[in-house]
């Protein structure tokens, strides 16, 4: 399973933007979640909390893909295979989208309710940010989990 966006670039050749990347989550006993990508080798992450193992997944891989070309992800089904065993004793699988850090940026156009519009623009400034950079920071967030 593999979620992809594809953006034409100059050449008309596809560039992939967004990848779904697997990875093996164990559990021991008294220890954090420990979190690594079968498809990368000495990308791996770890997590005090089962709700910050997708987060900090994504910034793993993120941060190994700053200086080092990712393959090409695996199907889920594959990775499952070579890991019967340890799913079989408890550890699972979890799918970590990797967003390409471009420094592009595209001017959009979109729609929104007044009253939310406002709510972002008074949450942005308190945090002094644009309104861009806060629903930029919104999304990753949200796709990251």
């Amino acid at each position: 399973m593999q979620d992809c966006v594809s953006q034409p670039n100059v050449a008309n050749e596809e560039r992939l933007i967004m990848n779904t990347y697997f990875a093996v989550v164990h559990k021991d006993a008294g220890s954090a979640y420990g979190v690594r990508f079968p498809d990368i080798p000495g990308c791996f992450s770890a997590a005090d909390d089962l709700d910050d193992v997708l987060a900090n997944a994504a910034e793993a891989l993120a941060l190994w893909a700053e200086d080092s070309e990712l393959p090409a992800p695996r199907d889920a089904d594959e990775i499952a295979a070579e890991l019967v065993g340890d799913l079989n004793k408890g550890a699972f699988l979890i799918a970590v989208p990797y967003i390409e850090d471009d420094t592009r940026t595209k001017r959009i156009n979109i729609s929104i309710g007044a009253g939310l519009l406002e709510a972002i623009d008074a949450t942005a400034k308190t945090r002094g940010q644009t309104r861009s950079a806060f629903l930029a920071n919104a999304a990753r967030r949200a796709i990251h989990g």
